[in-house]
C-alpha cells in the first residue's frame, strides 16, 4: 500500500512522527509512506488553499517534503506533483496536537487535508489526540493514538462502506485524553456541539500602544450530547465519525419544500 501523510502542526511536529509510524505499520514492509506536510504550523486554517499565490516545496528526506502551504495544499502537492505518476491508496492527516471533535472539526486544518483527499477521490482519515489532565503532562501525550492508531485505521478500512456519492466519505478519528491502557474502546459517533462555549477574541495592547486580538478557543472540557464525539472522548473512548464535504442541510430542503414549489 502507498500512503500519503500530512498534518497541520507542521513538518517537525511530534504527532507527524507518530503518524509516520502508524502509516508504516499499515503500509507494511512492501509499502511506501510519503510525507508532504506544511513547512510551518497551519492550525485552524480549515480547508484553505493557496489560490492566489504559489507555494515553495522542498524535499527534506527520502519520500519527505515540506510545502509552504496549508494541509489541503500539501495534499494537492502530493497527489499532483510528488506522486503524480503513482497515486496513493490512502491519505492520513495528523496526528493533531489536540482534539478535532465537535465544532473544532470546522476549523481544523487536519480535517481540511483529509477532506481535500476525499474530494480528489482518495480514501482519507484524519487523526487527532485529545489533550486533558490525564495525558497533557505525560512523557508521551500521544500514547493513546500511537498504540491504538494502526488498529483503528485498519478497522475503518475494513468496515467503511463503498462510496456511492459524488462527495466521497472521509473519517474523523479522535483519541481520548487518557493513557493508552485506559482507552475503553472505539465508538462510531456523530459530530457534537459544545453548548455555551466557542471561539472568541481577547484584546491585548503591545508595548508600542497598538491593539491586537488573540483568538481564544472554547472550553475543551465541555461535553457534547450523549453518544457524540467529544462526549465519548471524554468518557475514554476513541471516536470515529464518517464525514462528507457536502454542507447541504437536507432536512431543511424537505422542511422548506412547500414554500418554494
Amino acid at each position: 500500500m502507498r500512503i500519503l501523510i500530512t498534518n497541520d502542526d507542521g513538518i517537525n511536529a511530534p504527532g507527524l512522527r507518530v503518524l509516520q509510524t502508524i502509516a508504516a505499520d499499515i503500509a507494511g514492509p512492501e509499502g511506501e509512506v510519503w510525507t508532504v506536510a506544511p513547512a510551518f504550523e497551519q492550525s485552524g486554517v480549515g480547508h484553505c488553499i493557496s489560490y492566489t499565490h504559489p507555494m515553495m516545496i522542498i524535499q527534506m528526506d527520502d519520500r519527505t517534503f515540506a510545502a509552504e502551504g496549508s494541509p489541503a495544499d500539501c495534499v494537492l502537492a502530493g497527489l499532483h506533483d510528488v506522486l503524480k505518476d503513482e497515486k496513493p491508496d490512502l491519505v492520513l492527516s495528523g496526528v493533531n496536537r489536540g482534539n478535532n471533535s465537535a465544532e473544532n472539526t470546522l476549523y481544523s486544518g487536519t480535517i481540511g487535508g483529509a477532506m481535500e483527499a476525499a474530494l480528489q477521490g482518495i480514501p482519507a482519515i484524519a487523526l487527532s489526540q485529545y489533550y486533558g489532565p490525564a495525558n497533557v503532562q505525560a512523557d508521551n501525550p500521544f500514547e493513546a493514538s500511537a498504540v491504538h492508531g494502526a488498529d483503528t485505521v485498519r478497522r475503518i478500512l475494513r468496515a467503511g462502506p463503498a462510496n456511492n456519492s459524488h462527495y466521497h466519505l472521509f473519517y474523523n478519528v479522535n483519541f481520548p485524553p487518557v493513557p493508552a491502557a485506559d482507552v475503553k474502546g472505539t465508538l462510531l459517533a456523530p459530530q457534537g456541539l459544545r453548548q455555551g462555549t466557542g471561539f472568541s477574541v481577547e484584546p491585548h495592547m503591545s508595548p508600542s500602544g497598538r491593539r491586537f486580538l488573540w483568538i481564544r478557543g472554547g472550553d475543551q472540557r465541555a461535553s457534547t450530547a450523549p453518544g457524540s464525539d467529544a462526549r465519548v472522548n471524554l468518557d475514554g473512548y476513541i471516536s470515529v465519525t464518517p464525514m462528507r464535504a457536502d454542507l447541504t442541510a437536507h432536512d431543511a430542503l424537505d422542511a422548506m419544500k412547500d414554500a418554494f414549489d
